[in-house]
């Protein structure tokens, strides 16, 4: 049974539906070879694989390009944080050193009266406080509008690489369509 199974099968196969010899146009092999190379043949006359070549390679520069824009951005973003926070440590250490010059002002006032040491040490961390708050308030707003402003220029940049002209020609006709609407 085995045999007569195997036997089934080696019949119907596509390799005994070739008849005739080989270099033949009635042999199916010999016509599937020829139009094969006759594909292979216009793919080069055409220039197909220096075309996918030539694309492949564009699209490695241009994410290599983007890897190296990246990599910028995130040096610079890190410069300015480092410089932020040696600000902030500035900062601190200012307000350390106001604080310590308010305590020697307190010791030495402690001696001539006590209310003047009151109101002497509550005036000097009220602005030691103040300056502080101030100082951290100015670091944080220098922080967002640098980051505003990467932000807007990478924005602006991502947009002009992958905005065609004709994008840009509808973007500009719906404008005028949304004035003029908003206008009458």
């Amino acid at each position: 049974m085995k045999k007569l199974t195997l036997a089934a099968i080696f019949a119907a196969s596509p390799a005994l539906a070739a008849s005739g010899p080989f270099f033949s146009l009635g042999n199916t092999d010999f016509v599937v070879l020829l139009a094969f190379i006759v594909f292979i043949g216009v793919l080069v006359y055409f220039k197909v694989p220096g075309m996918i070549t030539g694309i492949l390679d564009k699209r490695a520069e241009s994410i290599t390009a983007d890897l190296n824009e990246a990599r910028a951005l995130r040096e610079e973003a890190q410069t300015v944080l480092a410089s932020y926070e040696r600000k902030q440590a500035e900062v601190q250490e200012q307000a350390d050193r106001i604080v310590a010059h308010a305590k020697e002002e307190a010791a030495e006032a402690a001696r001539q009266a006590q209310a003047e040491l009151q109101r002497t040490i509550e005036r000097r961390l009220t602005a030691a406080e103040e300056q502080l708050a101030s100082a951290q308030a100015s670091a944080v707003r220098e922080v967002k509008d640098r980051a505003v402003q990467i932000a807007v220029q990478v924005a602006g940049e991502v947009i002009s690489a992958k905005m065609t002209a004709v994008d840009g020609n509808q973007m500009i006709e719906d404008s005028i369509k949304t004035v003029d609407a908003k206008l009458h």
